[in-house]
């Protein structure tokens, strides 16, 4: 029986239960969205059950419509955007489709694809979809070795590469060739490359050759089931090696679903005139998502040319009608509103500032966006709107937490919805978002979409009671058609965070008054930085704590910035000899708030860091340097001398904030 919950965004599906003696622990009520999708799952839509059938219902429905764009490039300039029409897309990827089965891949075959956005990925992965074979991306932010562990642990036997990124997927042999039979170029193949695949082996064509590949053969396309499992998503392991997530055809459908259905409730439902900018790696499952989407609705993909710094030009070029970001892209385009603000003089930046303040009062009582300051919109604000190609309608951030000041001014001076949402490669993306023209959830990720029910679990050692009257806080924790099927060749992994059918997040949230959900922590003490890299705090430490000259340190960092800072208790010998040798004498106290003792700590600390190969932003980029050790009597560590987290934050806050802001 579903209990309408006293929160006003969302219906309550089961009671809350209390913790079992040397069990789970209590758990609080299963809630979904109020809004639309009554039942767990969306309605069944006949012929809709896989991938290949999101895209092949759209090429019959519109078939001339533009699908994927990408800019005509003119003696080195950039010009118009030229578009492949569905039907055209569609007649490119059965030629695809039919190269890939004369390869002898198959259904239930592997496939990678590395490279940057672009119409041959999309058209790769539908012939994957077509065929039932797994996509497998494949993605260098993953680390040096980490293409090598995928194409192997896959056992991926064709490979599509971006022309530029042949040269590393050459890297990866001769371990990688176990599996892999064919590498095919998005653009051509260079004489040296080619004779390196073939000493190896493997054959290797350009796109145009594998186009003609498959020759007038046709073959069956074989039936998908929605349990398929159609790609296999690998996320950077915080600790060990990329995890695969297998994704099924039900996930995606279900998303996609759910997405629409939120879509069409709050007045924004897509249309087939949408454009949408491609510039988030398809590696990742939000872009996936988001273009399956646009897909779904006949509406049109335009991709970037690949350079951050050329960016703007292309959305200003392209005029998209959304804009999906990470928290990264939109710090940098509200610090260059700032800027721009700033550098107008004081007519400009005063006229601003009380069009700002106006249209945000207003929005604060409840005024949707478009109606809070109709007048100021054509004046002042329709610059913003133009900035981003003067069409964008919906702006949606995901990957990592918003900074509220950011959500806020985005909301009222770029003329769009901005909306926040959560969710993880493991949920199929997103699980909740924020609803529009909806002040009171800036800072949250809002309900949960469609199709997900949603509990917290109590996480008693960290104090956090999701059956609490007050405010429930615990791990968040999902269940529902969106999740995966389980990490590829990882049974132990997937049993750890799939109990009874819900998947344990490692994410801490709370319950808002409104049904919305705030995340406040991580479970483990693993966190993500503001690109969305994640990083595995306890190991970092045991490698800084190895570093000559430090006796201890913790290591700090959160997903509002993009580096690391650290407290260190130095070795009193050690900083002493230092001092003596750099001809600085004072008490030892002293010494440590000397900016060249910090400076030459660190430099140990970096040291140390490359030595051991960490990552670039795992490197520590400030220091503070306690004379007195981290102790009980502050209650900094416990009695087996483990690092209290929450204390260590709330007493070093102030000197952290000091730290990021010296950065800036």
């Amino acid at each position: 029986m579903e209990a309408v919950s006293t929160m006003k965004h969302l219906v309550q599906v089961e009671e809350g239960k209390e913790a079992v003696e040397g069990g789970a622990p209590s758990a609080g009520p299963t809630y979904r969205c109020a809004a639309g999708g009554k039942g767990a799952s969306p309605p069944a839509v006949p012929g809709l059950d896989c991938c290949w059938d999101i895209f092949r219902l759209s090429v019959e429905r519109c078939p001339d419509n533009r699908m994927l764009g990408r800019r005509e490039i003119v003696d080195g300039k950039a010009g118009k955007y030229t578009w492949l029409t569905y039907k055209e897309v569609y007649d490119t990827v059965i030629k695809v489709g039919a190269a890939i089965r004369s390869c002898g891949v198959g259904k239930g075959g592997r496939c990678g694809i590395y490279g940057a956005n672009s119409p041959e990925w999309v058209i790769s992965m539908q012939a994957c979809n077509a065929h039932g074979i797994y996509c497998v991306p494949l993605y260098d932010t993953l680390g040096a070795g980490a293409v090598e562990f995928v194409l192997c642990h896959a056992e991926v036997q064709i490979a599509f590469v971006e022309e530029k990124k042949i040269g590393e997927m050459l890297k990866t042999f001769p371990n990688a060739t176990k599996f892999l039979k064919t590498i095919v170029s998005f653009g051509k193949v260079n004489p040296e490359h080619k004779e390196k695949v073939e000493q190896n082996g493997l054959s290797i064509y350009s796109w145009e050759e594998f186009l003609q590949l498959g020759g007038e053969e046709k073959f069956e396309l074989p039936p998908k089931d929605k349990d398929d499992i159609c790609t296999i998503m690998y996320t950077s392991g915080t600790t060990g090696d990329p995890k695969g997530v297998l994704i099924s055809n039900k996930s995606i459908i279900t998303i996609v679903s759910a997405v629409d259905e939120f879509l069409i409730n709050s007045d924004e439902e897509l249309r087939e005139d949408d454009v949408y900018i491609s510039y988030l790696p398809l590696a990742h499952i939000f872009d996936r998502v988001i273009e399956e989407v646009f897909i779904h609705h006949g509406a049109s993909i335009g991709f970037w040319r690949g350079d951050v710094k050329l960016l703007v030009e292309d959305i200003g070029e392209l005029k998209p009608t959304v804009f999906c970001a990470v928290p990264r892209v939109l710090d940098r385009i509200y610090g260059g509103l700032q800027d721009k603000i700033t550098a107008g003089g004081f007519l400009k930046k005063t006229l601003f500032n009380v069009a700002y303040k106006y249209k945000q009062g207003n929005m604060l009582k409840g005024s949707k966006h478009e109606e809070a300051a109709a007048v100021f919109d054509k004046v002042v604000f329709s610059k913003v709107k133009r900035g981003l190609g003067g069409r964008v309608r919906l702006i949606l951030s995901g990957a990592a937490p918003l900074s509220r000041h950011v959500e806020e001014y985005l909301r009222v001076v770029t003329c769009s919805h901005v909306l926040q949402g959560y969710g993880l490669t493991e949920t199929c993306a997103g699980s909740f978002v924020s609803l529009p023209n909806n002040m009171s959830m800036l800072g949250t990720v809002g309900p949960p979409v469609p199709y997900v029910e949603v509990r917290l679990e109590s996480v008693p050692e960290m104090g956090y009671d999701a059956l609490s009257r007050e405010t429930p806080r615990g791990e968040i924790c999902i269940r529902g058609d969106t999740l995966f099927s389980g990490y590829y060749k990882r049974e132990d992994l997937t049993k750890e965070v799939l109990v009874d059918g819900w998947f344990h997040t490692g994410d801490i949230g709370e319950w808002q008054p409104d049904g919305s959900m705030k995340i406040i922590d991580r479970k483990k003490n693993i966190f993500k930085l503001s690109q969305g890299e994640y990083v595995a705090v306890e190991n970092l430490e045991n490698i800084f704590g190895q570093t000559p000259g430090v006796d201890s340190v913790w290591v700090y960092g959160n997903s509002f910035e993009s580096s690391l800072v650290a407290v260190v208790n130095p070795n009193k010998q050690a900083l002493e000899r230092w001092a003596e040798s750099n001809g600085v004498t004072r008490e030892f106290a002293t010494i440590c708030e000397d900016p060249k003792a910090k400076e030459f700590i660190l430099g140990e600390l970096t040291k140390m860091g490359k030595e051991k190969k960490l990552k670039g932003f795992e490197l520590i980029r400030a220091v503070h340097l306690d004379p007195v050790p981290f102790d009980m009597d502050r209650d900094l560590i416990t009695p087996t001398y483990k690092k209290k987290r929450p204390q260590l934050l709330k007493y070093y806050q102030s000197i952290i904030d000091g730290m990021y802001k010296s950065m800036k």
